[in-house]
């Protein structure tokens, strides 16, 4: 009886690194700032980069790195905030579930959901961190420092921040549903359809 000739080895060690890749993942450079020492023989050039990475599904990070050389503070800026990420509870995965304010230091934020359409209304650093996200519809507002280390961390004590009713209901041991009904502006029928649709 003949055997069936087996794939080759490669093949399937090749098939399984493609099966546990990461993600594509955006980044976005948000700053960089050149730093002098001044030595014996003169100044010493250095650089500082702070870097945002999300992968437009929900998780986002930041991180920054120094080194002589621009490209190599990016690349240590990048592994850092690669390490770092979060995930947020997205609603429709195009917007937040509520209204939140965040804030670290001297930065304060606020950040409002939005219907469908508004697009994110936000600047310099908070843009990059919504994009990398996959927020689609965001109004946001930033008081008290333009520092983009400051507001990218605030943004993110934001995010944090988040809870989905889906993780709500879990605490207090109640229905989506019912939490939702609660709001007010909608019906129990129209609360019981949200509620199914909300995945996390």
């Amino acid at each position: 009886m003949a055997r069936e000739p087996r794939e080759p080895r490669e093949g399937r060690r090749n098939d399984r690194d493609r099966d546990n890749a990461e993600p594509e993942l955006i980044e976005k450079l948000v700053h960089i700032n050149r730093v002098s020492k001044t030595v014996k023989g003169g100044k010493r050039f250095g650089f500082a980069a702070l870097v945002v990475v999300g992968d437009g599904k929900g998780r986002v990070g930041f991180g920054h790195g120094k080194a002589r050389e621009v490209p190599e503070a990016i690349s240590k800026a990048t592994a850092s905030a690669k390490k770092a990420m979060i995930r947020v509870p997205l609603r429709e995965g195009r917007t937040l579930h509520h209204d939140v304010h965040g804030h670290f230091g001297a930065g304060r934020v606020f950040l409002r959901s939005a219907p469908q359409g508004t697009g994110v209304i936000a600047g310099g650093p908070m843009r990059a961190v919504f994009e990398s996200l996959g927020l689609q519809d965001v109004v946001t507002k930033s008081m008290g420092t333009n520092n983009p280390y400051n507001m990218v961390r605030a943004t993110l004590d934001a995010l944090q921040r988040q809870a989905s009713p889906k993780a709500v209901a879990a605490r207090r041991g109640k229905k989506v549903a019912d939490l939702l009904a609660r709001r007010g502006d909608l019906t129990r029928q129209v609360a019981v359809i949200e509620a199914e649709a909300i995945t996390e």
